[in-house]
């Protein structure tokens, strides 16, 4: 079993999902607790490949390869390192309490758990894929879900979200398949064996594209194409101006949606950006990486805070939050330093526990209120205290307070960014402050001050939610003190992948 680790954990939330769709439909709590059993191996899995991974080894390990398609060199290539090990974890623990988030799902049941098992098998694959073809197939297997997720199940706007949410990603998917096909009939033989193509990247600095009249401006084949597979990316993470889908499909997604949306699929741009921008054309990384990373990160983490600080939805604050704080992930890359590195690669797994924590919380005001008008609320710690107690947790993490895992990632991309960006650095640290601000008065209006008699006698938080906070709550406290069981991970991967592009530093 073992020899095949990642291909049960990817594939498994898949056959539960046809169990799934044999089951009575009218049998809605058996169809829950199908959907909880196949969604419990991967994570269980996840845990036995942490214990497993070796922390000294840069390169693939638990690697799975067979032929595909043998005309077209498309292989069956899957494997994981540092780079995808912790986004593996992070896929398998958010999916698992996702489904007991989805508890509350009360319409067409079948098909929700059907599609949610059929999204967990996407995004982990994206994580494990090694083979640009069966990489392109998963991202778009992951498309079609969300979009009925969002489209079926969610609030009043949901068409309209789905429907931006989709054709955002359908152009990025359109330029990254264009930005393939150019690496593929460039590569010898041609191959879509990202190790392979890694291997030849010298070769990107001489290619040539046809009719391309730039060539003379330094903007050659290596830069087209790591701008388109960049726009693919960047609509994922989101990074501005490609960020507007995101509050739309969060504001009107269910809770474990967003939890999803948040936690998982945007990881998937910074992810996309460092296993194949980095390695496979590392020149024009080098190149380009100030203005789209390093510049365009920061003016996320502030343009994200500011909005976050407007909003009076909760939902969309929150939603607001994650383009500031992903904007830290991308500046983060783009220093080449260990600490700004390992810092962004730390946030990405930091913001996908703290995030997740916000957005279920937000779904427990929700379920009882039945709205998320910030300034409708009023004194709930003394109606809700053990809910306002998580909530203080997941608001001090993501505003970095120390001993929590949102400040140990931070200041590590801050520590990297100074070596490179000293200016940017004082701009981005200054989003720290806003996003204290931003909380700190969501905290006093929602509760603190007077009780609103409107909701004197709103339920306490139940144990089904609290199931699916406290882990999220213990990993957050753990990493705040004590970083390494994640860092070690990443560290030697994410040494050998700045090696790659160091050298092309001016």
């Amino acid at each position: 079993m073992t020899d095949n680790v990642l291909t049960y954990m990817t594939f498994f939330p898949l056959a539960g999902m046809i169990v799934v769709l044999l089951l009575p439909r009218d049998r809605n709590n058996l169809i829950r607790w199908a959907s909880a059993l196949f969604t419990a191996p991967p994570l269980l899995l996840a845990v036995w490949l942490y214990v497993n991974f070796d922390l000294t080894n840069p390169g693939l390990q638990f690697v799975e390869k067979y032929p595909w398609i043998p005309a077209y060199n498309i292989e069956y290539f899957v494997g994981v390192d540092g780079i995808s090990i912790s986004m593996v974890l992070l896929t398998a623990l958010l999916c698992f309490l996702c489904i007991f988030a989805s508890w509350g799902i009360d319409k067409a049941v079948k098909g929700y758990f059907a599609l949610f098992l059929l999204l967990d098998t996407g995004m982990m694959g994206v994580f494990v894929a090694l083979d640009f073809f069966l990489f392109y197939i998963f991202w778009e297997v992951m498309l079609l879900p969300m979009y009925f997720l969002i489209g079926i199940w969610g609030g009043p706007r949901r068409e309209y979200a789905a429907i931006k949410f989709f054709l955002y990603t359908l152009f990025g998917s359109v330029l990254m398949l264009l930005a393939i096909l150019a690496l593929y009939f460039t590569s010898e033989p041609y191959t879509f064996d990202m190790t392979k193509l890694i291997a030849q990247s010298s070769k990107y600095s001489t290619a040539t594209l046809p009719f391309w009249p730039f060539d003379q401006l330094g903007w050659g084949f290596q830069h087209v194409v790591w701008m388109a597979l960049f726009i693919g990316f960047a609509i994922k993470i989101p990074a501005f101006p490609f960020h507007t889908w995101l509050p739309d499909a969060h504001v009107e997604a269910p809770t474990a949606i967003s939890v999803i949306l948040a936690g998982i699929l945007l990881k998937m741009g910074a992810y996309g950006i460092l296993r194949i921008n980095f390695p496979m054309l590392p020149a024009a990384t080098a190149d380009l990486a100030y203005v789209f990373l390093a510049a365009l990160g920061t003016w996320n983490i502030i343009y994200g805070a500011l909005c976050a600080m407007a909003q009076r939805d909760f939902k969309k604050l929150v939603a607001y939050s994650s383009v500031s704080h992903m904007g830290y992930v991308m500046l983060g890359m783009a220093t080449f330093t260990p600490q700004g590195i390992n810092g962004a690669v730390l946030q990405m797994f930091n913001h996908g526990t703290i995030t997740g924590m916000l957005f279920l919380l937000v779904g427990v005001i929700y379920d009882r209120a039945h709205h998320r008008d910030i300034e409708g609320f009023g004194g709930l710690a003394a109606i809700m205290p053990v809910y306002t107690g998580v909530t203080a947790l997941a608001f001090f993490a993501s505003m970095g307070l120390p001993g929590l895992s949102g400040f140990i990632s931070e200041v590590l991309v801050l520590l990297g960014a100074w070596q490179k960006y000293p200016v940017l650095t004082i701009f981005g640290a200054g989003g720290v402050v806003l996003t204290a601000g931003y909380f700190l008065w969501t905290i006093q209006r929602v509760y603190l001050g007077p009780t609103n008699e409107k909701y004197k006698a709103l339920p306490e938080i139940n144990g089904r939610e609290l199931f699916t906070l406290i882990p999220l709550g213990i990993i957050v406290i753990i990493l705040g003190v004590y970083p390494n069981a994640v860092l070690d991970l990443l560290r030697s991967s994410l040494d050998q992948l700045n090696q790659m592009v160091i050298p092309h530093l001016s």
